[in-house]
């Protein structure tokens, strides 16, 4: 038989649990939501990027101006229009250039004609010369009618030799004549597009002299090669090299990345005043064709890669505390802190050679208040509905 007192401590005690599970209940702490990644193998990759935005440029660009002034007569172009090699863009008033060749030639033409009367008239003379050695030979005329005559035919043939001569300085000045019209004329040294043409018909063109940022009179661009060029950190320069791959993400594709290939990395650092030292990179595509059809000048970015683990553990980056430290969901409901050992890394995952094995959760919500070591935690409700 139990006592009565036992048996009041036994009718009690159930009431005094479930007063103290209560009071256990009201005063537990909240657990904090939040967001887990589960660890998987993949791809990790070591890349850096440029620091301020790069630019589409043409293989061939050259903005051309007529090296002398002068009115426009001709426009044979208009913008947007392709060019072939050699053809005429763009010709100055030059009627009198013209007009000075054309009696050059006509002086050359009477040059010419000098040259065959001096010519025949000195032929002339040697054959009389030669024939008065003959009669000198036979006695029949003095030693000095011989020299008279050998001397004459000594100076027709130095005026032959001389009106060839007025000939070849009379042709130079013609050449000099279509120089001089070069300067007036453009004509296009590579096929392309006409990108811009300052100046119409009629209108005065002025060239553009060194230190003087006068507009090019035609902007030509052989858009058939393209490339892009970025400006990088000088901290990262010394890690980059012609031929590596790259990874080109333009704004005017978005959610699009085209493989391409490091071609050229800048000799020296470019520094503009108020911002980083940078080193200008050049990349093309691994398939020109794959971008479409490109506009020289549009925004575009270089993410050059420098090292690859394929199948390797990782962890998003944000998920990692400082000192290589991260916060696993443990099976108790708690968070642990884990101390891991880290590898290859970039913005998006870092490969974790210790401390991680795969199907474990990591909490990627470190920024959310009461997210530390110790506490418990329940899934965000957004991740749980979608099922993450």
């Amino acid at each position: 038989m139990l006592s009565p007192l036992l048996r009041r401590l036994l009718i009690a005690l159930p009431v005094m649990l479930l007063v103290a599970a209560g009071i256990w209940w009201a005063t537990r702490p909240e657990p904090v939501a939040v967001a887990l990644k589960k660890i998987e193998r993949g791809l990790v990759e070591s890349t850096i990027s440029n620091t301020r935005a790069g630019t589409v440029e043409a293989c061939q660009r050259t903005r051309l101006s007529t090296i002398s002034g002068g009115r426009i007569e001709l426009l044979t172009v208009k913008e947007g229009d392709r060019v072939s090699k050699g053809q005429l863009l763009m010709k100055l008033w030059n009627d009198d250039q013209q007009a000075q060749s054309a009696w050059l030639l006509s002086q050359v033409a009477t040059a010419r004609k000098r040259v065959s009367e001096a010519c025949v008239v000195a032929t002339n003379a040697e054959r009389e010369a030669d024939r008065q050695s003959a009669l000198r030979a036979r006695g029949f005329v003095s030693g000095a009618r011989e020299e008279n005559s050998r001397s004459e035919a000594i100076a027709r043939r130095a005026g032959c030799e001389a009106a060839k001569a007025d000939v070849a300085q009379t042709e130079a000045r013609v050449s000099m004549s279509r120089v001089e019209q070069g300067r007036t004329v453009l004509y296009a040294p590579f096929a392309g597009t006409i990108a811009k043409i300052v100046g119409e018909v009629g209108e005065y063109s002025t060239p553009s002299p060194p230190g003087v940022p006068t507009p090019p009179a035609i902007d030509l661009i052989d858009d058939s090669c393209l490339y892009v060029r970025a400006p990088m950190d000088e901290v990262d320069a010394p890690r980059i090299a012609a031929g590596q791959p790259v990874r080109i993400s333009l704004d005017a594709l978005p959610q699009q990345t085209f493989a391409g290939k490091v071609r050229r990395v800048a000799p020296y650092v470019s520094a503009v005043e108020k911002q980083a030292r940078t080193v200008d990179i050049e990349a093309t595509f691994d398939d020109p064709t794959a971008p479409g059809k490109l506009l020289v000048g549009y925004s575009a970015d270089i993410e050059v890669i420098l090292a690859v683990r394929e199948n390797v553990i990782r962890i998003p980056s944000s998920a990692l505390l400082q000192g290589s430290r991260a916060l696993v969901a443990a099976a108790d409901g708690t968070l642990e802190e884990r101390k891991l050992r880290t590898g290859l890394a970039n913005w998006e995952f870092t490969e974790v050679l210790e401390g991680l094995v795969t199907g474990e959760r990591v909490v990627t919500s470190l920024e959310r208040a009461g997210v530390t070591a110790g506490a418990h935690y329940s899934v965000d409700s957004r991740q749980a509905a979608s099922g993450r």
